[in-house]
């Protein structure tokens, strides 16, 4: 199988995830699940048998919420980054006026405030990058800072939600960023993961 064969299947795979743990009890019939993760039918069903096999999903429900996240994390695609220094990089995401999604420490700040912002992540669209790039480099450094730019799939703008003016990638997309980050990112997480489960946030 060719590389961009495997990644393909690795996009979609994370995609299907993505639904399943936004949407995890069951309501979603199978067909409605493949048009939410833009995958098809049969290679939908294949996967949902792999991941009943590991007992973490029956039909379409999630069975082990925090199983399948671990499960993501093991598989999951890392995104492009790009790294950069800058005064106030809220201040110039709402100057900048182009999609984005938050995630690591500023969106668990946000939404949870456990962890001291200490580096905004940001998901962007690939088309966007080179203006992302000239807005930053103009009013910031490039190079390691406290800024980084993530291009990935752009699925994973799915279910991301406003605060505080802000948007933020789903709580399900936020958690495996968390925990790929680990340290004190994986208490975060383990602690997002409680509030879920209480239906906390």
């Amino acid at each position: 199988m060719s590389g961009a064969k495997v990644k393909t299947r690795g996009v979609i795979r994370e995609r299907v995830m993505r639904v399943l743990l936004n949407e995890p009890e069951g309501t979603l019939t199978k067909y409605r699940l493949s048009r939410k993760a833009e995958c098809s039918f049969s290679w939908l069903h294949e996967f949902l048998g792999k991941l009943e096999e590991l007992r973490l999903v029956e039909n379409t429900e999630v069975k082990d919420y925090s199983g399948l996240i671990k499960y993501w994390l093991s598989v999951k695609t890392k995104p492009l980054k790009q790294e950069y220094m800058c005064k106030n990089p809220i201040s110039l995401i709402k100057k900048a006026r182009l999609s984005c999604a938050l995630t690591t420490y500023q969106a668990e700040n946000l939404i949870q405030h456990y962890l001291f912002p200490s580096r905004t992540d940001l998901y962007i669209k690939t088309e966007d990058k080179e203006k992302w790039h000239n807005l930053i480099a103009t009013e910031g450094l490039v190079g390691k800072g406290n800024m980084r730019l993530l291009t990935t799939d752009p699925h994973v703008f799915y279910n991301s939600f406003k605060q505080q003016g802000l948007n933020i990638v789903s709580i399900p997309q936020l958690m495996v960023d968390l925990l790929e980050e680990d340290g004190v990112c994986t208490e975060a997480a383990e602690k997002l993961l409680e509030k879920v489960m209480k239906h906390a946030v």
